[in-house]
């Protein structure tokens, strides 16, 4: 079957006698805190995007569409030098993270969150002093080389720290903090949109906060164990694990582990890249690249981005479509705190089938009202409770996407890589899922001045594709150790025949996992 747990002969049993310790969670909450800048900037953007003082400044091309008597509801924010505003920074992001996997290697996922926040800090400023479009373009990629450096790092860096049995309800907990960072970004686009001439350089330079949350963070917690292993700091890893699994665990014996499964790929820690493009690395290059791109194909990414402009569109006036977008942050916030309720106790398959399909149905629904309400000339206006029914329906979507593909997409990649190809695998991970974002917050709006309503049709079908792609091919890894990932790809129906569990030493640590 194409999920499940599975008992493995010499696999460690993810039970080393530790719980979850107050240190541990301090641990966890601080790393996770890296999903900060990331949510303040999906949100950030948008909102500003939307605010008149703002286009009035850089781009009154689309103030006097927005003026015209006559106009196409879903062509009026078609500018490829406004949509570059948003995207440049994950082309700058999708560099940052290819880098930042060798950069892990030499000095450790907590230094390189700490590199993330002091870039994303600088970027900060300079977009909130800036007087021109290049000092936009600047700062914003200043931001993505933060966000790409952040996004490589946090997510393994929880996946490594936190106790198996938990280690889905920590990992989300990345996703939780892009979460309230969204949330507190559509706030301040609110209460900024108040203020003339300036209040966009309010939520702009706001971006400092964050990007202080996460340096202060990074600078209070240990490197992980596994890092510090991998750059021959034994000792500081005993001392790093015994912190966050408490005086009753097993620390030697999954040190041991953890060694052994550094030590067996020590020979092969050079050329990363190269290696897991290798065939017996094949499913975890599949889930690297097809994991993070289903995600931005959702749609979810651009619906956040332009959820201002969107809701603009669907007949929400200005300060109603920025309050419109807070409450689909905080409905995303919300189905954060569910995934990390249920993803360690039904596992993550579930969650994708069940967000795949509610997806679904309401990405057809808005296509629906707005091709009934706006029709293919755009120059309708629709009716306030149609407009209703599309924010409500934005926010089911939303909701369905924040407990399944948008939490997961961060805990999948961080726990199915090997130790001898984890960074590499990341960053590759993050590259793509900041490419796709690159390529399709650039492409947006262009596409739904061209598409008009059948836009939401075409990410339905995607969900549909990546639904079932989950059914065949992902296998369920709740509650399996990292170290003993092998062979839940080597008993799939499918990845089985590229994976050979028995290649690697198997840990001391020989207890029957049952997952």
């Amino acid at each position: 079957m194409a999920g499940g747990g599975f008992a493995a002969a010499g696999a460690p049993s993810g039970d080393y006698g530790g719980g979850i310790t107050f240190s541990v969670v301090v641990t966890c909450l601080m790393a996770a805190s890296g999903g900060l800048i990331f949510g303040y900037d999906i949100g950030i953007s948008g909102g500003v995007t939307a605010m008149e003082s703002f286009l009035e400044e850089f781009f009154p091309g689309v103030l006097r569409r927005m003026a015209a008597a006559r106009r196409d509801q879903y062509c009026v924010y078609d500018s490829h030098v406004l949509t570059a505003f948003t995207s440049s920074l994950y082309l700058a992001g999708l560099v940052a993270s290819l880098a930042a996997g060798r950069v892990t290697r030499a000095v450790g996922r907590q230094a390189v969150m700490l590199a993330g926040g002091a870039f994303f800090l600088a970027g900060a400023a300079v977009n909130a002093a800036a007087v021109n479009i290049a000092m936009l373009i600047v700062g914003r990629m200043l931001l993505g080389f933060g966000i790409g450096f952040t996004n490589q790092a946090a997510p393994v860096y929880l996946a490594e720290t936190a106790p198996a049995k938990w280690r889905g309800a920590f990992t989300t907990g990345f996703q939780l903090f892009l979460g309230i960072g969204n949330l507190a970004a559509n706030l301040t686009n609110y209460g900024a949109a108040r203020i003339p001439r300036w209040g966009w350089r309010l939520s702009l330079g706001l971006a400092a906060v964050p990007a202080s949350v996460i340096l202060a963070g990074a600078l209070l917690i240990p490197d992980t164990p596994s890092s510090l292993i991998v750059r021959g700091r034994a000792e500081q890893a005993r001392a790093a694990l015994r912190r966050v699994r408490g005086p009753k665990a097993d620390v030697d014996a999954e040190l041991e582990d953890v060694a052994r499964a550094v030590e067996a790929a020590r020979s092969n820690e050079q050329g990363a890249f190269r290696r897991i493009l290798g065939r017996e690395y094949r499913p975890h290059l599949v889930m690297a690249v097809a994991v993070p791109l289903f995600q931005q194909l959702t749609g979810v990414i651009v619906i956040a981005f332009f959820s201002p402009v969107l809701f603009q569109t669907a007949g929400f006036g200005s300060n109603a479509a920025l309050m419109g977008a807070v409450i689909l942050g905080a409905v995303n916030l919300g189905s954060a705190l569910v995934s990390v309720a249920t993803v360690d106790r039904y596992g993550r398959r579930p969650l994708f089938l069940a967000g795949g399909l509610v997806m679904i149905m309401c990405q057809v629904a808005v296509a629906w009202i707005m091709g009934s309400q706006i029709g293919r000339d755009g120059e309708s206006t629709m009716a306030r409770k149609y407009s209703v029914a599309v924010l409500a329906l934005t926010c089911v979507f939303s909701a369905s996407f924040g407990w399944s593909w948008g939490p997961l997409t961060w805990v999948i990649p961080g726990e199915i890589f090997p130790v001898e190809v984890r960074s590499a695998g990341q960053g590759i991970s993050v590259a793509v899922n900041l490419g796709a974002t690159f390529v399709l917050t650039q492409t947006f709006l262009s596409m739904l001045c061209s598409f008009k309503y059948a836009t939401f049709i075409y990410y339905a079908a995607w969900v549909a594709v990546m639904t079932a792609f989950v059914v065949a091919f992902l296998p369920e890894t709740k509650g399996v150790p990292l170290e003993a990932m092998g062979a839940v790809w080597a008993r799939h129906w499918y990845w089985g025949r590229f994976v050979n569990v028995q290649q690697q030493p198997p840990p001391k640590n020989t207890d029957a996992l049952i997952n």
